[in-house]
């Protein structure tokens, strides 16, 4: 079968879209750090619609690979020039699929650090933009200072080291600059953490002032740090998936990428050096993104947290499964309602309960076959960013936390890394041994999990909280989770929407 790569664009044109631009005249505009599938299938996407409409010719993307375990997605570029399949997947079945152009090179920094950075210094470049999760700003979930043990912070700050870490790179690419009297690039965050430019800005800004105070000063100073929101359910690729594609199309994709319908992606009008006409492809550009990162974080990533531990110890696989499932349905709705919106902003131009419908839809498409194991990787960065906030201002206003309290009792059982049945449950967290071995200590000690202050802080320590957690805690140590759900549902106040009126 015939790789997709330049060569095969035309036999595809019949039964896919695919790009009608000449790639060889886009020149890079964009580096963007941590090429995923959420990059592929958002902020790629978006400059690719640019670039049809015979715009934005100077923002290409070159994607970088920061992790040696990149490099499969290195090869894969390289093999198809950049090129990839983007398939969106209906709730009733349909399917629309684009090749997607946006990313005219790749490069792989443990491989030649050094070509990274000179992309970054080279003047044509005017925004780098991050993918590199929520653990990947290197702050204390409590604290949210920098850590300036973490190996490989030191180990890029010792003179002359071949550069590992996003600080180094971005960092010494921005020195470059200063030194050759450019301007310095916009930094853009688009993880899903709430202020992510801010975030991102106290980082870089805490590394630079470890390599030279001034230094510091400068980055805090002179380098734009935009805020941004960003939104798409994106799984990861299958070989299912792949062997879809080659049917449909005739050509083989070795890494396509599968998504919702739904894409948003809010931004603050904040670059140095211009920016591609982002309106244009449909992202709303506003002076203060914090309403609507706060909607998101709070409705959408807290709500698959409540999905991921709880779900996969009441035996399911897949998040469509779980949203559909009763019992989950309730406590899910039942915190959008009770506990996550009493603590947002106003959003402009959203109706939160028709945002809260929609996200249960998008949750039920059967299609998308996101998994629970998925969400549930690195809790330790994820709730203490996106649940614990809520919890937090429901405890300060008297609110409700009956369900959060709930949901992170969830995470900890699920951390002892075994299901109900006695069979194994994979931890996939960067803090997995602190984690399992709190978790397998609560049956003794109900609070172990939750003494843990680096990622809780005083949470332990507050009565009305660490009564709810226990007592489901306790509940689904002695009688599981089904009925320890049904116990707390029918405890509390109904949702507006009930499980009923959720998707198919």
């Amino acid at each position: 079968m015939q790789p997709l790569d330049a060569r095969s664009l035309p036999a595809l044109a019949g039964s896919v879209s695919v790009p009608t631009y000449d790639r060889s005249r886009v020149r890079v505009g964009i580096v963007h750090l941590g090429v995923g599938g959420f990059h592929r299938s958002h902020q790629a996407m978006y400059v690719d619609r640019l670039l049809e409409q015979g715009q934005a010719q100077d923002w290409g993307i070159c994607g970088v690979g920061v992790l040696p375990s990149d490099r499969r997605m290195a090869e894969v570029m390289a093999a198809q020039q950049g090129l990839y399949t983007l398939v969106v997947k209906h709730t009733d079945g349909t399917l629309d699929a684009r090749v997607v152009g946006s990313i005219v090179e790749y490069l792989l920094a443990p491989d030649d650090p050094e070509s990274v950075v000179e992309r970054m210094a080279a003047a044509t470049t005017r925004i780098v933009s991050l993918t590199v999760t929520e653990g990947g700003y290197n702050v204390s979930a409590v604290s949210g200072e920098f850590d300036a043990t973490a190996p490989e912070v030191v180990g890029d700050l010792r003179p002359g080291a071949a550069l590992r870490s996003t600080f180094g790179l971005v960092t010494e690419a921005l020195v470059r600059r200063r030194d050759r009297g450019l301007a310095p690039f916009t930094v853009l965050s688009c993880d899903n953490i709430e202020h992510n430019g801010d975030v991102a800005r106290r980082s870089f800004a805490a590394f630079a002032a470890l390599r030279d105070p001034e230094l510091g000063a400068w980055v805090d100073r002179e380098v734009p740090f935009p805020n941004s929101m960003v939104d798409r359910i994106t799984p990861a690729t299958t070989d299912e998936d792949r062997a879809d594609v080659a049917r449909r199309s005739g050509v083989e994709d070795r890494w396509p990428v599968v998504c919702e319908p739904f894409t948003q992606w809010v931004l603050e009008d904040r670059f140095g050096l211009g920016r591609p006409p982002l309106e244009d492809a449909g992202v709303q550009v506003v002076d203060d993104v914090e309403p609507y990162e706060r909607m998101k974080l709070r409705l959408l990533n807290a709500g698959h947290q409540a999905l991921a531990y709880l779900g996969r110890l009441a035996g399911h696989e897949l998040v469509h499964d779980a949203v559909t499932d009763p019992l989950l349905a309730r406590l899910l709705l039942g915190y959008l309602e009770h506990e996550a919106t009493p603590t947002l902003l106003p959003v402009p131009g959203i109706d939160l309960d028709d945002y809260r419908r929609t996200l249960v839809a998008r949750f039920a498409n059967p299609h998308i076959r996101d998994t629970l194991a998925r969400l549930a990787v690195d809790g330790s960065e994820r709730l203490p960013k996106w649940l614990l906030p809520v919890v937090r201002e429901n405890l300060a206003s008297g609110g409700e936390v009956r369900r959060s309290a709930a949901v992170v009792a969830g995470w900890a059982r699920f951390a002892e890394g075994v299901d109900e049945q006695g069979q194994p449950i994979e931890v996939v967290d960067r803090r997995r041994d602190t984690l399992v071995a709190g978790a397998r200590r609560q049956r003794e000690d109900p609070l172990a999990f939750l003494a843990d202050r680096e990622l809780f802080g005083d949470l332990v320590d507050d009565e009305r909280f660490t009564r709810h957690y226990r007592a489901v805690l306790g509940s689904l140590h002695e009688r599981g989770t089904r009925a320890t759900l049904e116990a707390l549902v029918d405890s509390l106040p109904a949702p507006s929407s009930s499980p009923d009126s959720t998707p198919p």
